[in-house]
């Protein structure tokens, strides 16, 4: 599976190849963050093949928490791009809304960090519920 996407701006593009290792709706605090206040939808694929085609990401990774991930996003729309987990040291975690063909995402295989959600955080009949992140 080829992916394209990018930022809202356009300024920043990103492809990968490889087919995913997780399809994902994760509901912890962080992501609830950076969503505004939903679920954050990601697919976790190997970072071998990715790359950037126009621009450059700019990073920010937390420094007063242990284990925090690295977020990419673009530095002019502030669009998120994927995230760099130390859970995932091969892989990147792309964002759906960056994809170009968001509906190559397909839905969510698990919700993770259900310990964080609340009420009207909504979860698809059947999908796998966590309440932290299990092991991949």
């Amino acid at each position: 599976m080829k992916i394209t996407g990018g930022c809202y701006c356009g300024d920043v593009r990103y492809e990968v190849e490889g087919e995913p290792i997780a399809k994902l709706q994760c509901h912890c605090r962080e992501c609830q963050h950076i969503s505004g206040g939903g679920a954050n939808f990601t697919m976790a694929i190997a970072d071998t093949n990715f790359s950037y085609t126009k621009g450059q990401a700019a990073q920010f990774t937390r420094d007063d928490i242990e284990g925090a991930v690295t977020r990419e996003f673009c530095g002019r729309c502030a669009a998120p791009l994927l995230t760099r987990a130390p859970g995932l040291p091969n892989g990147v975690l792309l964002k759906v809304g960056s994809m170009d063909k968001p509906e190559d995402f397909g839905g969510p295989e698990a919700a993770i960090f259900m310990d964080d959600s609340y009420d009207y955080h909504s979860v698809i009949d059947g999908v796998a519920q966590f309440p932290k992140m299990p092991q991949m």
